[in-house]
């Protein structure tokens, strides 16, 4: 008997719930924004406890090379050196009673710091050194 094992399936998109797409709809309201003429720009930067963060912003024009995803009436654009490291992560918007805000799971992280805005993969080495791993400085 061949026993089978569960990998995760990975996509070549980044997705956004329904309930990140209305806390997005929201922000965009709230700033009298079209979400015809803006997108959520999904990035990763250098930083963090764990060596990458998490960045969001509402932007009204996308770029070239970007990748576009459309989900739930909201375009998701995502620059191509952050689609390395976002290839097929779920962007969710949460409310609980530790407070409310956007989470992202990326199947593409190793190691996260606790508060969950940084992360590591298995090709970016070890969290920097002068950090001693909690989310202060995140």
């Amino acid at each position: 008997m061949t026993m089978l094992t569960e990998t995760p399936i990975r996509t070549n998109f980044v997705d956004l719930t329904e309930s990140g797409a209305k806390a997005v709809m929201g922000l965009l309201q709230k700033r009298q924004l079209s979400a015809a003429d803006h997108a959520l720009r999904v990035f990763i930067s250098g930083g963090g406890c764990s060596g990458f963060q998490y960045g969001m912003a509402l932007e009204g024009e996308s770029r070239e090379t970007d990748f576009q995803f459309k989900h739930h009436g909201v375009s998701v654009v995502v620059d191509e050196v952050s689609m390395d490291y976002l290839r097929g992560a779920r962007i969710d918007y949460v409310e609980d009673v530790m407070g409310s805000g956007f989470k992202i799971e990326n199947p593409n992280a190793v190691a996260a710091c606790g508060c969950g805005s940084s992360f590591r993969t298995k090709d970016s080495g070890d969290a920097p050194a002068s950090n001693s791993g909690g989310c202060g400085s995140c």
